[in-house]
């Protein structure tokens, strides 16, 4: 069965960087016919998109993280990447990892997506 699981989230300062990994396996299509999303969600909020890659290798962000935040894959996509830059408070949440299978439209809500990872935390301050 499909599995993402992410590693990289910490604390940082205002203004500085983390890069964020979602290691995937169990993919039984090519991935080439997948989607991979980043979410995030902070106390109290609902879960908000960050950024998505399709399959064709095509990145859409939020207009939040725009210039700052960068998505990619490995070659082998395997896994995904989430490359913060310039953080800001607002950005503290839980950062989670998703995959929609096949794609499909509206890569910014949740329902998209029919797997996920167990989220790891950002804290910037």
């Amino acid at each position: 069965h499909v599995q993402l699981v992410e590693s990289g989230g910490g604390s940082v300062q205002v203004g500085g960087s983390l890069r964020l990994s979602c290691a995937a396996s169990g993919f039984t299509r090519s991935r080439s016919s997948y989607c991979m999303g980043w979410f995030r969600q902070a106390p109290g909020k609902e879960r908000e998109g960050v950024a998505n890659i399709d399959s064709d290798g095509g990145a859409s962000y939020a207009d939040s993280v725009r210039g700052r935040f960068t998505i990619s894959q490995d070659n082998a996509k395997t896994t995904l990447y989430l490359q913060m830059n310039s953080l800001k408070p607002e950005d503290t949440a839980v950062y989670y990892c998703a995959a929609s299978i096949p794609c499909l439209p509206n890569w910014n809500e949740t329902r998209t997506y029919n797997y996920w990872g167990q989220g790891t935390q950002v804290t910037v301050s």
